[in-house]
């Protein structure tokens, strides 16, 4: 099975939000008031981000990419990385980031598989 969008080009890229929490308030995403973060037991668990993306990588999603929030956030984006990027057919993971805790995280990251 291969997924299409409705035009029957082939869908390749999952984009997964793996937390809804972020480290900045910035208007435009998070404002101080009128958003609440989701418990963190309502988040998807690695064990059900890695069920999705290997269900999608059957249907020929060969690229990931991470969002949030701020990904960074989740204290398992590591091993989220490590196992999206051991599933046969995945090509890419990438990660959208605001970058304030990048430095600690870079050489597991991308040791983990992360691309971009």
């Amino acid at each position: 099975m291969t997924l299409t969008d409705r035009f029957g080009r082939p869908i390749t890229y999952l984009r997964i939000s793996v937390t809804d929490r972020c480290n900045l308030r910035c208007v435009y995403c998070l404002p101080e008031r009128g958003i609440q973060w989701q418990a963190r037991e309502n988040q998807l668990s690695v064990e059900e981000i890695a069920c999705v993306t290997e269900a999608a990588a059957q249907a020929g999603v060969k690229r990931v990419r991470l969002t949030g929030g701020e990904p960074l956030m989740r204290p398992d984006i590591v091993e989220i990385v490590a196992r999206i990027a051991s599933i046969p057919g995945i090509e890419e993971v990438s990660l959208t980031t605001n970058a304030m805790l990048l430095e600690r995280l870079a050489q597991s990251l991308r040791w983990a598989g992360l691309k971009r």
